[in-house]
C-alpha cells in the first residue's frame, strides 16, 4: 500500500491509483481499481490499516515499487467527477503541501469541506424558494391586522416578484411555520430550484471622501490582474465603503469576491454591510456552521451560485468558478495563521493563489504587520493610506495614566474611576478593556503561600466566578475543578484571589455603577450561538453604557457611542522573551483605542501603567502606528529576524521529558551540515514547558535566505520523520512560525 523506496520489484498494472489521505505521514497510498477510467480527482474509500479513508485520488500510474500480493483494492469510487477539478485551486493545494512540509492528503482534508471528507454527495441540491399566489396578493388587503407575522411575510414576497430563498427569508425573520401557513391557505407556492447567481442589485453607496476616491480609482486601474496592495487605514478610515465600491466593480464583470475575516465574532456586521448592499450574493463559510451549511457555500462559489464569499482562515480554500479578486480585512491579525495541524498562514496562500490566479489581492488594515509593511516600503506591495476618519472625526487623544504609588481598587486608580463616571453622566458609552478572562488568574493561601496551579501544565488555575457557579480551570489544557474552600497545604480557609481579569471587573463595575446597564464580552459569555452578534447589535444601539471585554471587541467592531476607552494591564504585553511582541502589543493597543470617538462624539483613550516611559506607549501617544512599525522593522533588521529572514520551528512534546528533548538533539544533528546558511536555536524547553501532562521543547531554525530554508528541510525531512525518535513523540513543523512561546 505504501510506496517503498528500497523495493527492486516493478508491478505493472493498468488499474493503479495514487491516493493523497488524510494521514500526518508525507507520502501518497498505491491501490488497484477494478475498471481503467479517468480518476484524478475523485474521492474514494480506502482501507487503511484496521479502518476506511476517504482519500483523493492524486494520480493513476501504470507501475508501482509494491508487489501485487501487497497491493490492496479501494473499497469505492465516490464521485462520477473530480471533487476539485485540474485547475489552479488543484495546483495550489500540492504548492502548500510542499511548501508547508506537510501531508498533502491532510492538505486536501483541510481545503475541503468536513462534510465531503465524510463522504456527503458534491452535488449542489435543489433548495426551497418561496413566491406570492394571487390569490395571496388579494388575501393581503383583507387580512387582520393582528396577523403581523403573515402580512409581513406576503409584503416580503408580493415586494420582491420572484421565488425567494428560504434562507433569505430566515434571516429578514420571516419563519417556516407562518410559511406553511400561507400555504395551507394557498397564498404562497413552495418550489425547489437549483440556486444560480441572481440578478445583480446593489443596496445604497455612501459617497467617498477624498482619500477613499484616490484608493478606489487605483485599486481598480489593476482589476484584471495580480498585484497586491497593502491599503493601510487608521481605524474608522472607511475601508469597509472602499471594499463594497471595489467588490461591485468586480460583479459589474461577472467576477466572484473572496473576502477573508479573522473571526466569527466580525461575521455578523460584515455579512449585515454586505448583505444590504449585494443582496443574495453573499455567502459565509466559518467554523460556526453546520458541516451541511459550510458544503452548500462551498458548492454555490464552486458553480458561481453566489459571487461574494466572507469567511474565516480556512474559507482561503473556496473554489471560484469566475475569481475576481481576494481581500483580507484586518490582515495583521493572528488568527489567519493555523496554529496546529496544517499550520497555514491563509494570507500567505491568499498572495499565492492571487499570483497563480492573475487576480488582485487587496490587504487592509489599521495596523499592518511587519511583514506587509516591509513588502510596500520595499515597493512589492502598492501602498495606499487613509489617514482621515470616513466621518471627519479626529483620533482619541491617548493618556498614559502612571500607576505607580497609585492606591489601586480591583485593578482601577482613582483618576481613571472618576474619568469612567463622567463619560456615564453624560450619556455616552465606556469600553474597559482587559485581554484576561475568568474572575483572577491565581488563587493562593494567605496563610503558607500555596497557590492553585494546573497539575498537568506549567501554569496557575484561574478562578471563575459566575451568579451561579464557582470553579477553577487551566486556560491551557482545559481542566476544570471546584473551587476549592480549604487550602490542601495548610487546610486554612483564607484564600485569596489575586489579579484581574473580565468577571472581576464586571463584578466590581457593576457594583460601583448598580443603575447602568453593563455587558462582559469574552469567550465565555459568547459561547451560545448568535450571543455575540447581540451584545454588539445592544452596544451600536446603545443599550449598553458600560462595555468590559477582551480583544475580542478591539478588532473591526463600530460603537458609535463610545467615548472613553480604558485599557488596564496592559504592562504584561510590553514584556515578553517572543520578539513580535511589541508589534502585537502596539497593533493590539491602537485596535482597542480605535473604537472610541468614531462618530461625532470625540473620542479619548485611557491606558494604565506602571512604564509610561517606555519607548513603546511613548510612540503610541502620537497615534502613529506607522511611524513605531517602521522603528521596529529596523531593529528587526539590525536583529536579523523575520521579516528580514525566514524561519521553521519544530516543536516536540512528550509525557517523557527526555524523549521530546532527544528527538529535537537529532533534528538539530540533522541540520549540522547547513550552519553557513541556517542559524538553528535550541534546542529549548517552551515557554509553558509542560502542558496536558507532557513537557514540550522547541527548536529554531532561522536563515536569510528562504530558498535555502527550505532546501534543508527537503534534503533532511525524510530522515527526521523515519528516526525511531520520531515515532516516540508528537512532533511538527512550523514555516513561518508566529507563535514562538
Amino acid at each position: 500500500m505504501t510506496h517503498n523506496k528500497k523495493a527492486d520489484v516493478r508491478t505493472l498494472s493498468q488499474n493503479l491509483i495514487t491516493v493523497a489521505l488524510p494521514v500526518p505521514l508525507r507520502r501518497l497510498f498505491t491501490y488497484q481499481v477494478a475498471q481503467p477510467g479517468a480518476y484524478i480527482g475523485r474521492r474514494v474509500k480506502v482501507p487503511f490499516g484496521k479502518q476506511e479513508l476517504i482519500g483523493i485520488i492524486v494520480d493513476q500510474p501504470n507501475t508501482t515499487d509494491l508487489p501485487e500480493n501487497k497491493l490492496k483494492p479501494a473499497n469505492l469510487i465516490i464521485d462520477e467527477h473530480p471533487v476539485i477539478p485540474q485547475n489552479t485551486l488543484w495546483d495550489l493545494i500540492f504548492k502548500v503541501s510542499q511548501y508547508y512540509h506537510h501531508s498533502l492528503g491532510d492538505c486536501f482534508a483541510t481545503a475541503l469541506p468536513n462534510a465531503l471528507m465524510k463522504g456527503e454527495s458534491c452535488t449542489l441540491s435543489p433548495e426551497i424558494f418561496w413566491s406570492i399566489t394571487p390569490t395571496g396578493v388579494e388575501a393581503k388587503t383583507s387580512l387582520s391586522k393582528r396577523a403581523v407575522k403573515q402580512q409581513k411575510a406576503l409584503t416580503y414576497l408580493e415586494n420582491e416578484n420572484h421565488p425567494v430563498n428560504q434562507d433569505e427569508l430566515k434571516h429578514v425573520e420571516i419563519s417556516t411555520a407562518t410559511l406553511k401557513t400561507l400555504l395551507e391557505k394557498g397564498w404562497v407556492e413552495k418550489h425547489l430550484i437549483t440556486p444560480k447567481a441572481p440578478k445583480i442589485t446593489t443596496g445604497e453607496k455612501k459617497s467617498l471622501n477624498k482619500e477613499q476616491l484616490e484608493a478606489y480609482k487605483e485599486v481598480t486601474s489593476t482589476n484584471d490582474q495580480f498585484v497586491a496592495t497593502l491599503l493601510e487605514g487608521i481605524t474608522g478610515s472607511g475601508k469597509t465603503e472602499v471594499y463594497l465600491q471595489v467588490i461591485e466593480e468586480q460583479l459589474n464583470t461577472n467576477r466572484q469576491v473572496l473576502i477573508l475575516i479573522p473571526e466569527i465574532g466580525l461575521t455578523p456586521q460584515t455579512l449585515k454591510r454586505f448583505e444590504q448592499r449585494f443582496p443574495g450574493h453573499v455567502g459565509v463559510i466559518h467554523s460556526g456552521l453546520t458541516d451541511k451549511q459550510r458544503l452548500n457555500t462551498w458548492l454555490k462559489a464552486r458553480e458561481g451560485a453566489l459571487r461574494i464569499i466572507i469567511g474565516t482562515r480556512s474559507a482561503i480554500f473556496t473554489p471560484l468558478k469566475w475569481p475576481g479578486m481576494i481581500i483580507i480585512d484586518e490582515e495583521h491579525d493572528l488568527s489567519f495563521k493555523q496554529q496546529d495541524g496544517l499550520r497555514y498562514s491563509s494570507r500567505d496562500i491568499a498572495l499565492l493563489r492571487g499570483q497563480m490566479e492573475n487576480i488582485p489581492v487587496l490587504l487592509g488594515s489599521a495596523t499592518p504587520s511587519l511583514e506587509s509593511l516591509n513588502n510596500a516600503l520595499s515597493g512589492k506591495y502598492r501602498h495606499i493610506k487613509l489617514t482621515q476618519r470616513a466621518t471627519g472625526q479626529s483620533l482619541p487623544t491617548i493618556k498614559l495614566l502612571d500607576c505607580k504609588n497609585q492606591p489601586m481598587i480591583e485593578g482601577f486608580s482613582q483618576p481613571l474611576l472618576k474619568s469612567i463616571e463622567s463619560h456615564i453622566q453624560a450619556g455616552n458609552q465606556v469600553l474597559v478593556f482587559i485581554n484576561r478572562r475568568g474572575f483572577a488568574p491565581v488563587l493562593l493561601c494567605h496563610q503558607c503561600g500555596w497557590i492553585a496551579d494546573c497539575t498537568r501544565c506549567d501554569s496557575y488555575m484561574t478562578l471563575h466566578q459566575s451568579k451561579h457557579n464557582e470553579y477553577l480551570q487551566c486556560h491551557h489544557c482545559g481542566r476544570y475543578q471546584n473551587k476549592i474552600h480549604n487550602c490542601p497545604k495548610c487546610n486554612s480557609t483564607e484564600l485569596v484571589s489575586v489579579g484581574q481579569g473580565t468577571e472581576r471587573i464586571e463584578k466590581f463595575l457593576s457594583d460601583r455603577f448598580p443603575n447602568i446597564s453593563l455587558q462582559r464580552i469574552d469567550r465565555d459569555t459568547t459561547r451560545r450561538k448568535d450571543s455575540m452578534k447581540n451584545y454588539i447589535e445592544a452596544a451600536k444601539k446603545g443599550e449598553t453604557q458600560l462595555l468590559v471585554g477582551t480583544q475580542m471587541i478591539a478588532k473591526g467592531h463600530h460603537f458609535p457611542k463610545v467615548t472613553l476607552v480604558a485599557i488596564l494591564d496592559i504592562d504584561g504585553a510590553l514584556f515578553s522573551s517572543d520578539f513580535r511582541a511589541p508589534e502585537r502589543a502596539a497593533q493590539l493597543i491602537t485596535q482597542v483605542a480605535g473604537r472610541a470617538g468614531r462618530a461625532e462624539r470625540k473620542g479619548e483613550v485611557v491606558v494604565q501603567t506602571h512604564h509610561p516611559e517606555h519607548s513603546l506607549l511613548q510612540a503610541l501617544l502620537q497615534n502613529d502606528y506607522h511611524q513605531l512599525a517602521t522603528k521596529l522593522l529596523a531593529d528587526r533588521n539590525e536583529a536579523q529576524l523575520p521579516p528580514h529572514t525566514y524561519v521553521a520551528l519544530f516543536r516536540s512534546e512528550s509525557t517523557n521529558k527526555d524523549s521530546a528533548y532527544e528527538f529535537l538533539a537529532f533534528v538539530k544533528q540533522n541540520f549540522s551540515q547547513f550552519m553557513n546558511q541556517l542559524e538553528v536555536l535550541g534546542p529549548v524547553a517552551s515557554t509553558i514547558s509542560r502542558k496536558a501532562g507532557r513537557f514540550r521543547f522547541q527548536l529554531l531554525l532561522n536563515s536569510p535566505s528562504r530558498k535555502a530554508l527550505h532546501s534543508a528541510i527537503n534534503e533532511r525531512m525524510d530522515e527526521i520523520e523515519q528516526s525511531s525518535l520520531a515515532s516516540k513523540v508528537r512532533w511538527s513543523l512550523d514555516i513561518d512560525a508566529q507563535d514562538l512561546l
